[in-house]
C-alpha cells in the first residue's frame, strides 16, 4: 500500500459523521425544514410519539417512541411520559446513532415527548462517547406553565449535553412578529439549520484555514448554554458588520458575552476576501469576549460569494443552566 493510500485510508476513517435527531412535535417539523434543505452526509432522524404527525415529517429513519404504552397518540404535553417513552425506544434510537462522531438534538421545551425524551437521548449518546450538541427552542413569556417546564427539561438535558444552544420564541417574535405563522417559525428553522449546516461543514470539508472535528470538541465540551449568530454583510466594513450581526444573537437573549469559555469562528467569502479582513474578525471577537479561554477559526473560499463575507459564530458557557429562571 502506497502512502497516499494509507492517508487516504486515515482520511476517511477520520471523518466525522454528523446525524441530527429532531424529538417531539418541534423537533420533527425543524428536522424535516432542514430535510428538504438535502445537506449532504448528514443523517436526519425524527422520532416522536405521535403517530399521525410523526407520518407527515420528512427523515432518512422515523422512530415512533413508546408505541406500546401510547399507542400513537402522544404524550398530552406530560414530560414524564416523554420520559418513559424515549426510555422504551432507547435501544432503536442507539441503533440509529451508531457510528456518530457528532450529534444535533433538537427539541421544542415545554411540552411532553422533546421535554421528556431530549435528555434520555443525550445521555444515551454521551455513553457512546458522541460529541452531543442540544438545540432547544424556548415557549413564549406569557406562556408561563409551559417555560416552567421547559426550564426544568432544558436543566436536566444539559446536565448530559456537551453544549446546549436555547432559542427563545419570544425574542423570535421580536424579528419575525410582523411576518405570516408559518413564515414567522421558519425563521427560527432556517436559523437552526444553518448553524448545523455550517457547524457541520466547516468540520467535514476541506477550509483554506482548516477547523476539525477536535477543535470543535476542544470549544464544547465543557458544557453550559451556548450561543450561536451567523451574520452576512457586503460593501465597506462587511467584516466588521458580518461579525457584529453574529455575535447579536437575535434569538437567544444573552447580554453579556464577556465571559464565554470558548468560541469558534468560521469566516466563509468570495475570491475577493482578504487576509487582513480573516484576521480583522478574530480580534473583534477577543475584543468582545476578552475572557474567553479558547479562540478557535478557519476560512474558506466560495466563488459564489463574489462582494461577500459570511460569518458563523459559536460562543459556548455564556451562561450557566441553574441561572435560567
Amino acid at each position: 500500500m502506497t502512502l497516499d493510500s494509507r492517508i487516504s485510508e486515515l482520511a476517511k476513517a477520520a471523518k466525522p459523521t454528523v446525524a441530527i435527531i429532531g424529538l417531539g412535535g418541534a423537533g420533527c417539523n425543524i428536522v424535516s425544514w432542514i430535510a428538504q434543505k438535502e445537506m449532504a452526509g448528514i443523517k436526519i432522524i425524527a422520532t416522536d410519539t405521535d403517530a399521525p404527525h410523526l407520518l407527515e415529517v420528512k427523515a432518512d429513519m422515523k422512530i415512533l417512541m413508546g408505541e406500546e404504552a401510547y399507542g400513537g397518540k402522544g404524550c398530552g404535553g406530560y414530560a414524564e411520559r416523554g420520559t418513559e417513552a424515549a426510555r422504551k425506544s432507547i435501544q432503536e434510537i442507539k441503533k440509529e446513532l451508531a457510528g456518530s462522531t457528532l450529534i444535533f438534538i433538537i427539541a421544542g421545551m415545554g411540552g411532553g415527548t422533546g421535554t421528556g425524551a431530549a435528555s434520555i437521548v443525550a445521555e444515551a449518546a454521551q455513553e457512546a462517547g458522541i460529541l452531543t450538541i442540544g438545540c432547544v427552542m424556548m415557549p413564549f413569556n406569557y406562556e408561563l406553565s409551559r417555560r416552567k417546564k421547559a426550564i426544568t427539561g432544558i436543566k436536566s438535558l444539559a446536565d448530559n449535553c456537551d453544549s446546549l444552544v436555547v432559542i427563545d420564541n419570544s425574542r423570535l417574535r421580536d424579528i419575525a412578529g410582523a411576518l405570516p405563522l408559518r413564515e414567522g417559525f421558519a425563521v427560527a428553522n432556517e436559523f437552526v439549520g444553518a448553524f448545523i449546516k455550517n457547524i457541520s461543514e466547516t468540520i467535514t470539508h476541506a477550509s483554506l484555514v482548516n477547523l476539525d472535528y477536535s477543535d470543535l470538541r476542544s470549544i464544547v465540551e465543557r458544557g453550559g448554554i451556548s450561543a450561536i449568530g451567523i451574520g452576512e454583510a457586503q460593501g465597506e466594513k462587511r467584516i466588521q458588520k458580518a461579525v457584529e450581526l453574529a455575535l447579536a444573537s437575535p434569538l437567544l437573549d444573552v447580554s453579556d458575552i464577556s465571559g464565554t469559555y470558548g468560541v469558534l469562528i468560521h469566516i466563509t467569502g468570495g475570491e475577493d476576501m482578504t487576509l487582513g479582513e480573516v484576521t480583522q474578525a478574530g480580534e473583534i471577537i477577543l475584543q468582545k469576549a476578552p475572557n474567553t479561554g479558547r479562540i478557535v477559526w478557519g476560512a474558506k473560499i466560495d466563488e459564489s460569494l463574489e462582494g461577500t463575507v459570511k460569518v458563523t459564530a459559536v460562543l459556548t458557557g455564556v451562561l450557566d443552566p441553574k441561572k435560567l429562571v
